[in-house]
């Protein structure tokens, strides 16, 4: 399977001129359309994810212990489930999704960050990785999830778990999560590497870096 280079990616979406005039409405961000579907957008191969009894979340770096949840310590945390709207950075929106999922509020009880920690790394099967700012994850809607609209996500969507990030672009809600780098300071994941902004916030429209 030959990959579009992710770089050259970046500058085809930069140079698309098929983009809304005005805002659909209050709740969805300039430039954006929206859809009543779920378009399912991934760079590389979806993998396949079947040994539940095998999966490990890692939690590492500026964190005053190590640890790894296996798949039924995380079962084990409280649950909530959010309806929230959702932006892609490729100009889709979609509102009223429902997801369910340990609330990052409630997983971090369960960290002990270092005072020099400040951002957070997501690590994602295939070696995919977003950042984002610790006061970016402290908010009622985000979560680590595992349920879309009742169900298992499906592998497209992140099975068996994804960040939840619903007020930033949807490439910081990274799918098929396998880790957690808390760190001191800021530094770019894959997309960010290659183009995109480092915040994504949609209704400043933070899609480009450089």
């Amino acid at each position: 399977m030959r990959l579009e280079n992710p770089f050259r990616r970046v500058q085809r979406l930069r140079r698309v001129t098929n983009v809304p005039e005005e805002q659909a409405n209050a709740r969805t961000p300039p430039g954006q359309f929206l859809t009543s579907k779920f378009p399912v957008l991934t760079y590389g191969p979806t993998p396949t994810i079947t040994d539940l009894d095998g999966f490990r979340l890692s939690v590492f770096g500026e964190v005053e212990e190590p640890r790894e949840f296996t798949w039924n310590e995380l079962m084990a945390l409280p649950a909530d489930t959010q309806t929230v709207d959702i932006h892609c950075v490729t100009r889709w929106s979609k509102l009223d999704t429902t997801w369910t999922g340990v609330p990052w509020r409630r997983f971090l009880e369960g960290i002990a960050p270092t005072a020099a920690a400040t951002h957070v790394m997501a690590h994602c099967v295939g070696g995919y990785t977003t950042n984002i700012s610790l006061e970016v994850l402290d908010d009622d809607d985000t979560m680590l999830a595992y349920l879309y609209d009742g169900k298992p996500l499906v592998r497209e969507h992140g099975y068996p778990m994804r960040l939840l990030v619903p007020k930033y672009y949807f490439w910081k809600s990274a799918k098929w999560l396998t880790g957690l780098e808390f760190m001191s300071g800021d530094r770019p994941g894959f997309w960010e590497q290659h183009g995109y902004h480092m915040r994504g916030e949609p209704f400043a429209e933070e899609r480009f870096g450089y």
